[in-house]
């Protein structure tokens, strides 16, 4: 498997992780405050957790697919999520 492909599907995993840790403190923040706020992050987080782990299935059982060009992209998108969720982890904490 190509480097790429593989730095694409490690990350994609690190965001349906970090993911649920979000799920896990918005929904803590649901129960204790009953704000709707919460409740609509969590849902936010849902899609994204189901998109992120739908993506790293799809770059492990799809790789031999996916021409070379496209491969730095992938990867490219999957550590700019990482690091955007990196950040709404940071200061949601």
């Amino acid at each position: 498997m190509e480097p790429m492909m593989l730095v694409a599907i490690v990350f994609s995993a690190l965001n349906s992780a970090l993911l649920l840790v979000l799920l896990y403190i918005f929904a803590r923040i649901a129960i204790r405050s009953r704000a709707s706020h919460s409740i609509g992050l969590m849902f936010f987080a849902l899609l994204l957790l189901a998109n992120s782990a739908l993506t790293a299935y799809s770059y492990a059982t799809m790789a031999p697919f996916f021409g070379a060009e496209a491969l730095p992209l992938l990867s490219t998108m999957s550590v700019l999520e990482f690091v955007g969720l990196s950040v709404l982890l940071k200061i949601t904490l």
